[in-house]
């Protein structure tokens, strides 16, 4: 069992920057790949990016690509994604997942947090 906790949303101006964290807790996340997905009111949850367990390997969807980057430190057991150039868009919850492969599906990720809102507006 994997327990995932998000932390770092909240309400910044477009343009702005945000770092989510993804800490692990209770069995260690050695071995999953950790991916975000956000959903927003009334809409379906979303890939946003994955990385996997070595961090050697990431892939962005399209829309965030140049703005968001997915990174790892296995040694904090923490999952971080920096959030550049906000748009209104982007808001949403936020969430992470484990999973055993790299996938955008969010059928293939066993664990999630219980997310963190992240808000764009001026």
């Amino acid at each position: 069992q994997v327990q995932l906790v998000e932390s770092g949303g909240g309400l910044v101006q477009p343009g702005g920057s945000l770092r989510l964290s993804c800490a692990a807790s209770g069995r260690t996340f050695r071995g999953y790949s950790i991916a975000w997905f956000c959903q927003a009111p009334g809409k379906e949850r979303r890939f946003v990016a994955t990385i996997n367990w070595s961090g050697d390997r990431t892939y962005h969807r399209d829309s965030v690509k140049g703005r968001f980057t997915i990174s790892r430190d296995n040694a904090k057991n923490t999952v971080y994604l920096q959030m550049n150039s906000l748009k209104p868009e982007d808001t949403a919850v936020y969430y992470c997942a484990a999973g055993q492969s790299t996938s955008t599906s969010a059928s293939l990720y066993d664990y999630w947090g219980q997310g963190t809102q992240v808000t764009v507006s001026s």
